[in-house]
């Protein structure tokens, strides 16, 4: 009797085990909550006392650390952290399904695939040149406005456009996500990290322009170099890709779109698109004048998605059907977001937050002076794990960092700026970063891929922030 095939019985390929060990990422998140709980049964529970600070957002008094009864979280406490965590980040989450089916009615609309194919047809021939042009454009905005979350809105259009430009899923959440994280670390004007740190620190708001502006020049610079390095590996040889596999239905879909004809709007598309900029212009008056955020950006988004979609011919019912299909899309993205924040309910529940902050605040302030910049730099970086919000860290950081800074002989703006080199970068590094992991579902990305890719060009910019810092230190720079 005639004995099957071998190649007739699936064997998993080396690269498929190796994805099968890898941890899910909501069992990578369930562990580091798990690893955080069981830390406050270790670590000693202590709080500062909660004061008012800028923007009428609660601070706290640097003075009034005290050891308290330990707490340490309970079975039922650990068992409510995530439907605890959904809630607490309800604004984020709420903002990533909104976002999710915006782009979905426009894409029913077909005029972002319109305005994908106008772009790639544009630049087919010198496709490289739109990585600069983009990062730099992202980063002023997130510089500007201060939102890395705006990479939720970059993704989906970038990656049908660099596909069809012979990139992939890689080169364009990277430029989403590095060019946006980016801007918010230079902070020229972000009034949610070095708005709030220069109120707390008692300095002039967005004093130290020039030097900031420097840093964003560099960093820019610097990762336009590294993606379009990257992406030149890719187009020469796509096997080099690290998402080929990820890609291989949006190759089908978007690589030879250059090859068709090209896509021609029709009237009531050509109004649509007319509209899409006034939105924006909106959304930057309302972050900027305002003081708009999540909640206020979901309902604009919202607003946008039903009138473009009526204004390019869509019934309200295909409209409604293509909100709920983008909110099944980001699903996974939504709940990566309030798992995160699981990790920071535990730490607050088991009292041992506001330790942690402490006892690395008192860290710092062994250091040799020279160090003392870099110190905080570090501090700052690993502060981001637990606190993955700008504007959280600045409040719960600062009020120690710039007393502590006069002490070390290290000038304020100094240490407003270590916060910015330790708290920006880490945005799109660690998983407890909940925009940063919806951003990757989105994309179609694995954590552990991303990481691969961007952790070279971390430790370089980790570089770059201990040359500035230095420099910062040895001029006694006082913006």
């Amino acid at each position: 009797m005639e004995q099957p095939k071998s190649q007739d019985i699936h064997k998993p390929s080396p690269l498929e085990k190796k994805k099968d060990r890898m941890p899910h990422i909501y069992v990578l998140l369930f562990i580091i909550s798990g690893l955080a709980a069981l830390l406050t049964y270790l670590i000693p529970a202590g709080s500062f006392e909660r004061v008012p600070g800028p923007n009428g957002r609660e601070s706290i008094d640097p003075n009034s650390f005290v050891t308290v009864d330990a707490s340490p979280v309970s079975f039922m406490d650990f068992m409510l952290a995530i439907p605890v965590g959904m809630a607490s980040a309800s604004e984020i989450i709420f903002f990533t399904f909104i976002i999710g089916g915006m782009f979905m009615v426009l894409r029913r609309t077909e005029i972002i695939e319109i305005g994908v194919d106008r772009l790639a047809r544009k630049f087919q021939h010198k496709s490289i040149a739109v990585i600069p042009v983009l990062l730099t454009l992202f980063a002023v905005v997130a510089t500007t406005i201060g939102t890395p979350e705006l990479s939720l809105v970059y993704i989906p259009v970038l990656i049908p456009l660099f596909i069809s430009l012979g990139y992939d899923s890689m080169t364009a959440a990277g430029i989403a996500l590095i060019s946006t994280a980016l801007g918010f670390t230079a902070g020229v004007m972000n009034p949610g990290t070095v708005g709030i740190s220069q109120q707390i620190s008692g300095l002039e708001t967005y004093s130290g322009f020039g030097l900031r502006v420097v840093v964003l020049l560099v960093i820019v610079l610097i990762g336009s170099f590294y993606i379009m390095r990257y992406a030149k590996k890719v187009k020469q040889d796509p096997l080099k890709s690290y998402t080929h596999e990820e890609d291989e239905i949006k190759r089908v879909k978007y690589k030879d779109a250059l090859k068709q004809p090209a896509k021609r709007a029709t009237k009531r598309q050509l109004v649509a698109i007319a509209t899409l900029p006034i939105f924006f212009g909106i959304l930057v008056y309302g972050v900027t004048q305002l003081g708009w955020f999540m909640l206020e950006m979901s309902g604009l988004f919202i607003f946008m998605g039903i009138l473009v979609g009526i204004i390019s011919g869509l019934s309200l019912t295909k409209v409604c059907e293509a909100f709920t299909e983008g909110f099944r899309e980001v699903l996974m993205g939504a709940i990566i977001i309030g798992i995160a924040r699981s990790v920071a309910i535990v730490l607050e529940e088991g009292q041992i937050m506001d330790t942690i902050v402490y006892g690395l605040g008192n860290l710092v302030g062994q250091l040799p002076s020279t160090l003392s910049a870099i110190g905080m730099m570090t501090v700052q970086l690993f502060i981001n794990f637990f606190i993955p919000s700008g504007s959280g860290q600045a409040l719960v950081t600062m009020p120690i960092m710039a007393p502590l800074a006069d002490m070390l002989g290290v000038t304020r703006q100094t240490a407003i700026l270590a916060f910015q080199f330790g708290d920006g970068f880490a945005h799109i590094l660690f998983p407890t970063s909940g925009y940063f992991m919806a951003a990757l579902v989105i994309a179609g990305i694995g954590w552990t891929k991303w990481v691969k890719f961007f952790s070279p060009l971390f430790f370089i910019y980790m570089g770059v922030g201990v040359v500035f810092l230095i420099y910062a230190q040895l001029t006694g720079w006082t913006g």
